[in-house]
């Protein structure tokens, strides 16, 4: 074997067989985007898979359980990296594994397409690499994971797709170093990190077939730019021109949407982590990745596992916005999935079977304005059955009269059905601009979410959302009804809004009142002891600001210690302006949960 660390002259070998081979290169045409995007838009459903060295020791290090998630043991220990390296290797035997079985797991989830670490942050790679020793083949284990994984995922006709860390503690090239490694430094080795790294994706490639995704991480670090980025993902094409590529592969990944501002960066979609957009990204695609409990990569002390209700509405709700959700096992170091993740997938499954027709090849809803009992998706039936579109209704709080009313729409309806039953005859009629569906029943078919299928004439005819005054004239601007920016979450089933981070992040309501007029507002928030702050609130025209205020806002006794207190005097203008609000001074680390603001007329 090689020594672990990799000397310039093999690096630059390598760098010297690539120029020799062609391998920088302009891509070949590659097919139009929504051609690329087909599959993956339609699957909307995948699983991601975070597998290496880390694996064995499970959160720990020298017998001491380590903070953090399992995959960054070497940083969070603080690892010297060729001891982690000759500690790991030998220990790496995941004589449990079975691709047949993961790539089983995934599809009787319902499952489009599988995403795993081909090399984590630690530079260990799960295949067979020409390019590095620090691989698979120097374990006690000595098989291509890679090679076996990629063929059972096809046979279960399921696309393979891979992780690759751009990032890499390992590597001897790769800039900057972690402060506790001392091996010398050449502060002109990282062109040849990307060279090795360049060879690395060479051979995952050309010797796995065709991979749906190439899902890059680790480039938030400096010596990453766009100009590398570029260069990356022009080879990349060049050897898979119909891959699809995240945004990751370039620099500037910003905020939670994970989009550069830089019109020029490259990456086919947005990648949120551990989060879902309040409103989603309209306009782009999206894919929410999430870990079932608090890490990616296995830890055994981590048993904060999310349920299988909570995973199912989240992929309900992600795919209303019109996004893919990545969904996250770690398998334990003897190659096994931990029977948690086995039997929340198995869940999973179960419903999907039943109501996967309301999630693949579904977009968005059409309606901005949220439902309180849960989501919307929608299928164009247009070429399919007659001239019609396919709404279905992710049902979460069952009416207990078996009837849902969905308002802002005038199309009439076909008929409606509920899934998973044979004689449940719902009706659905048009009434006033709204849909009514009666008939539904007295209990849902499945707690965790019972899909209404209605079919309407046409396609969807939304009137868009605005909050009008009740009977008093008061205005009553909820946290449901919220569009919001930034950091901000809905939380409690849409009850508040919390997660206000940043200053940048807004919330806002469109109103529409009937004349110009003048209202006492009122703030319903909440804040820990250290938080709270200034809020400013505005009145907005066409996007320019009428009317504003400020507000202190201070912290209280946590947050659920909700109290109603004034905001300030409004002057709305007549007809639809937009009433927005956003922290103009925090205390601490977040600003407030919102729940409510009311604006009622002056006296």
């Amino acid at each position: 074997m090689r020594s672990p660390i990799a000397s310039a002259s093999v690096v630059t070998l390598i760098a010297s067989v690539l120029a020799a081979s062609g391998a920088v290169h302009a891509p070949p045409a590659a097919p139009p985007k929504d051609e690329r995007m087909g599959w993956w838009r339609d699957a909307r459903f995948g699983m991601f898979i975070h597998f290496g060295l880390y694996s064995t020791p499970a959160g720990t290090w020298d017998g001491k359980s380590v903070g953090g998630v399992g995959e960054w043991l070497l940083q969070n220990a603080k690892v010297d990296p060729i001891a982690y390296e000759r500690t790991l290797v030998p220990q790496f035997n995941p004589s449990k594994f079975d691709a047949r079985e993961w790539a089983r797991i995934a599809k009787d989830a319902g499952m489009g397409y599988v995403v795993i670490t081909t090399k984590h942050h630690d530079g260990f790679a799960l295949w067979d690499s020409a390019a590095s020793d620090y691989d698979v083949m120097a374990t006690p284990f000595r098989r291509d994971i890679m090679k076996e994984l990629s063929d059972a995922v096809n046979a279960e006709g399921m696309r393979m797709c891979w992780y690759h860390s751009i990032m890499d503690w390992h590597h001897p090239d790769y800039q900057p170093r972690r402060e506790w490694d001392t091996r010398p430094v050449d502060p002109s080795s990282f062109p040849r990190y990307v060279d090795y790294m360049h060879a690395q994706l060479r051979e995952l490639l050309t010797k796995y077939g065709d991979i749906g995704i190439l899902w890059f991480d680790g480039e938030w670090e400096g010596t990453w730019n766009h100009d590398w980025g570029k260069k990356t993902d022009d080879f990349v094409r060049s050897l898979q021109p119909s891959i699809i590529v995240n945004n990751r592969v370039d620099s500037g990944r910003a905020g939670m949407e994970g989009f550069s501002a830089d019109e020029h960066a490259r990456g086919d979609y947005g990648t949120p982590e551990q989060t879902i957009p309040p409103n989603g990204m309209p306009g782009k695609d999206w894919e929410t990745c999430m870990t079932m409990n608090d890490t990616w990569g296995y830890k055994a002390s981590d048993m904060n596992w999310k349920s299988a209700q909570t995973m199912i509405r989240m992929l309900c709700d992600i795919a209303s916005k019109g996004g893919n959700f990545l969904l996250n096992v770690g398998p334990k170091g003897d190659g096994t999935i931990p029977e948690e993740s086995v039997a929340r997938l198995k869940r999973m499954g179960e419903w999907m079977r039943v109501n996967g027709e309301a999630i693949r090849g579904t977009t968005a809803s059409p309606f901005t304005k949220k439902f309180p009992w849960g989501r919307v998706t929608m299928r164009s039936l247009k070429g399919e059955w007659k001239d019609a579109t396919r709404l279905y209704l992710h049902v979460f709080d069952w009416p207990a009269d078996g009837t849902l009313r969905l308002e802002g729409i005038s199309n009439d309806a076909w008929g409606a059905r509920v899934l998973g039953t044979g004689d449940r005859t719902p009706a659905a009629r048009q009434d006033g601009g709204a849909i009514v569906v009666t008939g539904l029943g007295a209990a849902p078919v499945d707690a965790d979410c019972t899909v209404v299928r209605l079919d309407l004439k046409g396609t969807p005819q939304v009137t868009p959302f605005s909050v009008t005054p009740a009977a008093d004239g008061s205005v009553a601007c909820m946290a449901a009804d919220a569009i919001v920016t930034g950091s901000i979450q809905y939380e409690d089933r849409f009850a508040n809004l919390g997660w206000w981070r940043d200053m940048a992040s807004t919330a806002s309501w469109p109103i529409a009142v009937p004349a110009a007029g003048t209202f006492d507002a009122t703030i319903d928030y909440a804040a820990s002891a250290e938080c709270g702050g200034t809020g400013e609130w505005q009145v907005r025209v066409d996007g320019k600001t009428v009317a504003s205020g400020t507000v202190e806002l201070r912290g209280r006794g946590g947050w659920g210690d909700f109290a109603t207190v004034p905001l300030g005097r409004v002057a709305l203008p007549g007809g639809k302006s937009e009433f927005l609000v956003k922290a103009a001074r925090k205390a601490g680390d977040s600003f407030i949960n919102l729940r409510r603001i009311d604006l009622r007329p002056a006296k």
